[in-house]
């Protein structure tokens, strides 16, 4: 049977070996959320959007899908299903589930899976608005991206960003009035997007390597002609802009800066989306650690009050106080320490929008504002 001590040394070890094992299960557990948690914010493939949205029947000028978050957001929207697209407009009735609404263009059949985009347009900017433009290539350090050139009178040139599986597609909406306005639009690509080179490690860097692609474009610009530039972000095109006004030594030409729900912490809007997930708040740090070894990011450096860049342009800054992709708060933060950062920055909140959807709910007001800000800076036009 053995003596008591024999006995009470054998229960010890089970129990450290039981311990190391509960220790061993949850790191491993914590460790496999993080890598998966990092996979759904770096990996391209997992930020390109499906069809969730489904069409009930459609009839001239109107159609109807089944109600959801989404289906029932204020505004003009893109709707998409393979191998198509249409605008709709207004939410003009709901009842037993669904939600009828403007439709322009041809709706697809009864039943197809849809989804709505704030980009309205997927084609490009003489198909949309019937702009002059040229298909271009710039020379990037990973080689040839593509990017649509829209002529104008102005030596100022804005150059769009869009976001994080978005395409070029998304500056479209703001395309007329910047062209009203005599500037010329570059809208860009950069790595791992759809024709563009892929990043060695075929990742998202969440700005921190993409701003040498906008770097790329504003050279390729000022070689044009260009003597300043504006740049247009969106969504993680924001954080790309706060990288490039921070490290790239062409910074100095940016005159002004416009910023449509842009990412200004990426630890907060991972915060955020990990309660879109239901997943504890307090395991972001690991999906930050294990992002951090996939492909070395500092995520203290993406939060643009703290951090903020080194040059500091005249900035507009739209954000939507409904957006739950990328919290508002980091916007709201960033506008009261403007005066403190030395930052001329004007802050618009459009309550009712989502993410990146400020033009969407009122486009005649967010063109005017746009407008009327680039007007106000010094050097634009």
């Amino acid at each position: 049977m053995g003596s008591p001590n024999v006995r009470r040394r054998r229960r010890l070890r089970v129990a450290l070996v039981s311990l190391a094992v509960v220790l061993l299960l949850i790191s491993g557990g914590l460790l496999g959320f993080g890598w998966y948690y990092s996979g759904e914010l770096l990996e391209p493939e997992n930020a390109r959007p499906g069809y969730r949205d489904t069409v009930t029947s459609s009839a001239s000028g109107s159609v109807a899908l089944v109600e959801s978050r989404v289906t029932v957001l204020p505004g003009t929207w893109g709707l998409v299903w393979p191998g198509g697209g249409a605008k709709v407009g207004q939410v003009t009735g709901r009842s037993a589930g669904t939600v009828v609404r403007e439709l322009e263009g041809a709706a697809p059949p009864d039943g197809t899976l849809v989804r709505m985009e704030t980009a309205v347009w997927t084609t490009d900017p003489a198909e949309a608005h019937d702009l002059e433009y040229t298909e271009v290539r710039i020379p990037t350090e990973l080689g040839d991206a593509p990017a649509w050139l829209v002529p104008a009178t102005s030596s100022t040139w804005v150059v769009a960003v869009h976001g994080r599986g978005g395409s070029r597609a998304e500056a479209l909406r703001v395309m007329p009035a910047l062209h009203e306005l005599g500037l010329p639009v570059l809208a860009i690509t950069y790595r791992n997007d759809e024709g563009a080179p892929a990043s060695p490690d075929g990742l998202y860097h969440l700005g921190d390597t993409e701003w040498r692609d906008v770097e790329a474009a504003v050279k390729y610009a000022e070689r044009r002609g260009a003597r300043n530039v504006v740049l247009y972000g969106w969504s993680m095109g924001g954080a790309i802009v706060g990288q490039f006004l921070a490290r790239s030594a062409e910074a100095v030409d940016v005159a002004a800066v416009v910023l449509d729900a842009p990412v200004v912490s990426w630890t907060k809007t991972l915060e955020m989306q990990s309660g879109n997930r239901g997943v504890p708040e307090q395991l972001v740090p690991i999906a930050e650690l294990v992002s951090d070894w996939r492909v070395d990011l500092e995520f203290s450096r993406f939060d643009l009050a703290a951090h903020p860049p080194a040059h500091r342009p005249p900035t507009l800054l739209f954000h939507g106080g409904a957006d739950g992709t990328v919290p508002v708060q980091p916007s709201r933060d960033l506008a009261a320490a403007a005066g403190r950062l030395d930052w001329p920055l004007r802050y618009v909140e459009v309550p009712a929008a989502e993410h990146t959807a400020a033009w969407n709910v009122d486009p005649e007001a967010y063109e005017r504002t746009v407008s009327d800000f680039l007007d106000s800076v010094a050097g634009v036009r």
